[in-house]
């Protein structure tokens, strides 16, 4: 990793289940082509690693927490995409945003609740979750208080959204064969 570490930066991406959160990160990452980019997911650390629950005070927020900042210190940009609940994400958020010496952005899906069972009918998991969970799951416009986030509409292509972010956050190299 070339660059210093106080250089690297963080994007935390939000937004309820089904809003497009996963494939935006992976088109980011996708676009910009190094291997310098961690992908963060909240689903994959909370379901797959430690099959636990989304409830308050859960393992998952603190394991969140350690790897974001693992990876920003080893030479890493971090993009951490999930649900990340303001209820229960928004403290740990809102620390790591703080103490985060490089630059930092926020962005928060804001799709309503039609469109996110639309789209989930479309996903490979769409059998692992039922629309009445979506649904219990669902919070319109969660926004963190005072964090500044970038609020995405529906009505934005993943094409724009994913050049939005590589323009703000300069994460925009382009591909050009091998992966370095």
């Amino acid at each position: 990793m070339s660059s210093s570490r106080s250089n690297r930066v963080l994007v935390v991406l939000r937004g309820n289940s089904g809003s497009g959160k996963s494939s935006v990160a992976r088109e980011v990452r996708l676009r910009y082509g190094h291997r310098d980019l961690a992908i963060v997911s909240q689903d994959v650390v909370r379901r797959q690693i430690l099959r636990e629950k989304d409830v308050p005070g859960g393992a998952n927020i603190d394991l969140l927490d350690t790897i974001a900042r693992w990876s920003l210190h080893r030479g890493y940009h971090v993009l951490l995409e999930g649900i990340l609940d303001s209820g229960r994400y928004g403290a740990m958020l809102e620390t790591l945003v703080r103490d985060h010496t490089g630059p930092a952005f926020m962005y928060y899906l804001d799709i309503p609740l039609a469109e996110t069972l639309r789209r989930h009918d479309t996903r490979p998991q769409r059998h692992e979750f039922s629309a009445q969970d979506m649904t219990s799951w669902y919070r319109a416009h969660d926004l963190l208080p005072g964090a500044g986030e970038t609020v995405i509409k529906a009505d934005q292509s993943l094409d724009a959204t994913v050049a939005q972010i590589q323009e703000d956050t300069g994460l925009r190299t382009p591909i050009t064969g091998r992966i370095p």
